[in-house]
């Protein structure tokens, strides 16, 4: 079960379908950025793909000599661009592919419009989600809850989007949901009305054990989306932004002007691939493996070109070491900007006390280095104020809670009544004991720990001691004691055989926290299949906007929130 790979071949199958000549690939804002993380502009150029239009876009020109190549959301407004397109083409012959399931009644307009019969083909390819990793993917919505409940239009497209990674990967599960969420139930059964309405469609080889799709429910983990990351992919989420596989680097200081926006993808870059699911120590040490790498294999600037064989070489090589070249300066910028953001926010110290806060249950300790953080000048608002929501999260009925004191501690430091008050309470409502389904935090033995004792970035160290529920759950899931009375199955049997291909989808964000637990479970689970998904793939920034716009309090951001709430 590989999402990158699933969409990477509708992609490829659409531009094969449409034969050899030049072409143009007509995509809407989503097919955009559904196509541009799983494949490169310069790849598919290599295709004989010319040019990338938007269907929404008024002043295209005619270009009678260009096949179009049509991917899009079967949206009333995509359907309408292409029946004025259709009425008069810009193009010679029309290849439309739908990302998802189209009415017949919207067939039967576009073949009324096609009057000079430029349509070749009309097709359904299932790539109607994000492909951010191999095992992750996200549907790039922001704002899905209004309470606890669907906000009407999300309802649908999610029920589309988690259709559409069913029929990708070619699975008919069965359904089981998180009880103590009604929209989690909601859910469920939108989609099995879609899988029984399309029957057709999802008439996969049966397997020996049927494949199974969990729905879950953000509130349930409210901790993990507010802890700072230290492997690489996360940690560019959480710092600087990744935004379907780009970072915004403009505001680094001394930037130069190649660098101001970088692209991290797996697909083509062989040192992000090896190291996105590394920890930040690790990650320097192969940077520094990666530039001396680099400087040996580098051309040397009086280099001898006395031969036609020398030249040959030269020429054949030049390639490389540019586009090794572009690898080192990207990976080294952004690992030095990580480094910088981490030492002047101090994050070394604050990520220590997040993870007491979220692993250890030693109050009396925690309140005092909640509190000496609060005072030190060095750390910023925001991660003050997310100190503040953790404790909040972790002691809110603790019979000594110092919650208002903490508070007047954030009011000193300037962080507005607002934005203080609101924003904390908004995280307890959101995700609090009275909402919680699970035993998010459970009671367990103070244990002291101090640095010394581990290795500064060790796999087992303190910046890594949590583990999201996500993780505990797929745990029971697979060993097949994860109980019905909790997650009962939508309008069957429960299944006595454990589940080999599992979908997880976790409605109000996933985070890359989580896909990491879902990597590493993929790797030491034999037989088992497990697939992540979420409405967006979070970092402490936009997790903060779900949770303002669920409680009602969207217009109101967090005072010096991060520098970026891009979202996957």
């Amino acid at each position: 079960m590989n999402v990158t790979l699933a969409v990477k071949q509708y992609v490829t199958k659409m531009i094969e379908n449409s034969g050899p000549g030049m072409k143009v690939l007509l995509m809407d804002r989503e097919t955009t950025s559904i196509v541009s993380v799983v494949y490169t502009q310069s790849e598919i150029l290599q295709k004989e793909v010319y040019l990338f239009e938007r269907i929404d876009s008024k002043n295209r020109d005619n270009m009678k000599h260009l096949k179009a190549i049509c991917f899009l959301r079967p949206t009333k407004e995509n359907v309408e661009h292409l029946i004025q397109e259709l009425r008069r083409p810009k193009y010679s012959v029309y290849f439309i592919y739908f990302s998802n399931v189209i009415s017949r009644s919207e067939i039967k307009a576009l073949a009324e419009a096609d009057e000079q019969e430029v349509v070749a083909e009309v097709q359904e390819f299932y790539g109607d989600f994000i492909a951010v990793n191999p095992h992750l993917f996200s549907l790039n919505l922001q704002g899905v809850a209004r309470g606890r409940s669907w906000e009407p239009s999300m309802l649908s497209r999610c029920t589309q989007g988690l259709t559409s990674v069913l029929l990708a990967l070619k699975k008919c599960p069965m359904i089981r949901y998180q009880l103590s969420s009604d929209m989690a139930k909601r859910l469920g059964e939108s989609v099995k009305q879609i899988i029984t309405k399309e029957y057709e469609l999802f008439d996969f080889r049966k397997t020996e054990v049927p494949p199974l799709l969990l729905i879950l429910d953000r509130s349930d983990d409210a901790i993990t989306p507010l802890l700072s990351q230290w492997t690489y992919q996360a940690m560019v989420h959480e710092l600087l932004g990744l935004n379907n596989n780009r970072i915004d680097l403009s505001r680094v200081p001394g930037i130069s002007k190649d660098l101001r926006e970088v692209v991290l993808s797996a697909e083509n870059d062989e040192f992000y691939a090896n190291n996105w699911y590394l920890n930040f120590g690790e990650i320097g040490t192969n940077i520094k493996n990666l530039m001396e790498d680099f400087q040996k294999k580098k051309p040397k600037g009086q280099q001898k070109l006395e031969s036609i064989t020398d030249m040959k070489a030269f020429v054949e090589n030049y390639p490389q070491f540019k586009k090794m070249s572009g690898t080192v300066s990207k990976h080294v910028t952004v690992v030095g900007e990580l480094s910088r953001l981490v030492s002047e926010r101090q994050l070394m110290e604050v990520s220590e006390v997040e993870q007491e806060l979220a692993c250890q249950n030693d109050h009396s300790s925690a309140q005092q280095k909640v509190r000496r953080l609060l005072q030190n000048p060095r750390v910023t608002e925001w991660d003050a104020a997310r100190l503040v929501m953790l404790y909040a999260l972790r002691y809110e009925r603790h019979s000594s809670s110092i919650l208002p004191s903490l508070m007047d501690e954030l009011s000193r430091r300037g962080v507005s009544e607002r934005h203080r008050r609101k924003m904390v309470k908004s995280v307890v409502e959101y995700g609090g004991k009275r909402v919680r389904g699970s035993d998010l935090i459970t009671a367990t033995d103070a244990v002291a720990i101090t640095r010394k004792e581990f290795l500064i970035f060790g796999v087992e160290n303190v910046y890594t001691q949590h583990q999201p529920l996500l993780q505990d759950t797929l745990d029971q899931l697979i060993k097949g004691r994860l109980k019905d009375s909790q997650f009962p199955y939508l309008g069957a049997s429960s299944l006595r055989d454990r589940p080999q291909d599992i979908v997880v989808f976790l409605i109000g964000g996933a985070t890359f926290e989580e896909a990491l637990s879902v990597y590493n479970l993929n790797r030491s689970s034999p037989g088992v299949r497990i697939v992540l998904g979420g409405t967006s793939v979070h970092n402490t920034n936009s997790f903060l906007e779900e949770v303002m716009s669920a409680t009602g309090h969207s217009g109101d951001r967090a005072a010096g929130a991060g520098r970026h709430s891009n979202r996957h």
